[in-house]
C-alpha cells in the first residue's frame, strides 16, 4: 500500500497565532514540532494498516517545516516548492491507494480556526466553487480524486471536519482544535496524536474503493480578493471573468484546469 500525507500548520491542536507558522516568528519552532509530530502519528497509523511507503508533503509556507530527522524509515519527505498545479498535494498520482490530510485548517472567511485562510492570506478574501466556501482541503482533496485517489484521513480544526464530511463517504476526521474569535482551544499533543494515529490506522482498514469519488461535471470557481488591483491584474488570465472589482470567476468541466487558474490567479 502506498499513501500520501498533506501537512499543514494552521490546523496542528497547539498553533494559534500568526508568528507562530513563520520561521522568524515566535513559537514557531514549538508549532513546527507539533506539526511533525502529528505527521508522524498519522505515518505510524497507515504503516500499522499496512502502507509499506508513506509520501509526505510538507505543504506550509517555505515547505521546509517538517524535521526529516524525525521520518520513520518507511516515509518519503517531499520539500520546498517546483509550483505546479497540484501544490499542496504536489508527488501525488495514480500510483496511490489513499490520501491523508493533517493539520489543515478552516477556509478564508469562514469560523472555527483563528488563522482560516485559503490558499494566500494576504490577498484572497474567499473563494467559492459551485457556491460552496472553497479550503484547501476541498480544492486538494478534489484534486486526489482527479487522479482517483481517496480522501481518508482529515485532522484539524473541529469546524473544517464538520464542513469537509459530507465531501468524501470515506472520511475519517480527527478534530484536534475548536477555535472562537481570537481563541484557540486545542487537544493536547499527546492525545492529539494518539487520536491521528489510530484514525489513520482505522481509515486505511476500509474498503479503498468505495472511498473513492466522482467530482462534479461541471466547476465555477469564484475567487474574491482583498485588494482590487489583484483582481484586474490577474483577470487578464484566459478564461477569467470580471464578476466585480475585486471578484473573478473561472469555469471548467476539468478540475485540474481549475487548479492551474489558481495557481496564476493567487
Amino acid at each position: 500500500m502506498k499513501v500520501f500525507i498533506s501537512a499543514d500548520i494552521e490546523g496542528t491542536a497547539i498553533t494559534m497565532a500568526r508568528e507562530a507558522c513563520r520561521p522568524e516568528g515566535f513559537d514557531y519552532e514549538r508549532s513546527r514540532k507539533e506539526m511533525t509530530q502529528e505527521v508522524v502519528a498519522a505515518a505510524e497509523g497507515a504503516h500499522a494498516a499496512g502502507a509499506e511507503l508513506v509520501v509526505v508533503k510538507d505543504a506550509h509556507g517555505p515547505g521546509v517545516n517538517l524535521y526529516p530527522e524525525c521520518m520513520p524509515e518507511y516515509v518519503r519527505l517531499i520539500r520546498g516548492w517546483s509550483n505546479e498545479p497540484r501544490l499542496m498535494i504536489e508527488g501525488l498520482d495514480e500510483s496511490f491507494d489513499a490520501a491523508m490530510f493533517v493539520g489543515y485548517h478552516s477556509a478564508a472567511g469562514q469560523e472555527g480556526n483563528v488563522l482560516s485562510h485559503t490558499i494566500n492570506g494576504r490577498m484572497v478574501q474567499k473563494i467559492t466553487v459551485n457556491g460552496q466556501p472553497a479550503s484547501e482541503f476541498l480544492i486538494y482533496s478534489w484534486l486526489a480524486a482527479y487522479y482517483g485517489v481517496p480522501s481518508v484521513l482529515l485532522a484539524g480544526d473541529g469546524a473544517l471536519c464538520e464542513a469537509s464530511r459530507p465531501l468524501h463517504p470515506g472520511l475519517v476526521t480527527v478534530p484536534v482544535k475548536w477555535d472562537v474569535g481570537g481563541r484557540s482551544e486545542g487537544l493536547s499533543p499527546v492525545l492529539a496524536q494518539r487520536r491521528i494515529r489510530e484514525g489513520a490506522q482505522r481509515a486505511l482498514q476500509q474498503d479503498l474503493a468505495a472511498a473513492r469519488i466522482a467530482l462534479p461535471s461541471h466547476f465555477r470557481l469564484e475567487l474574491t480578493y482583498k485588494d482590487h488591483a489583484d483582481a484586474y491584474t490577474k483577470g487578464f488570465y484566459p478564461g477569467a471573468e470580471r464578476v466585480d472589482a475585486t471578484t473573478l470567476a473561472f469555469e471548467s468541466e476539468d478540475w485540474y484546469e481549475v487548479n492551474r487558474f489558481l495557481l496564476f490567479a493567487i
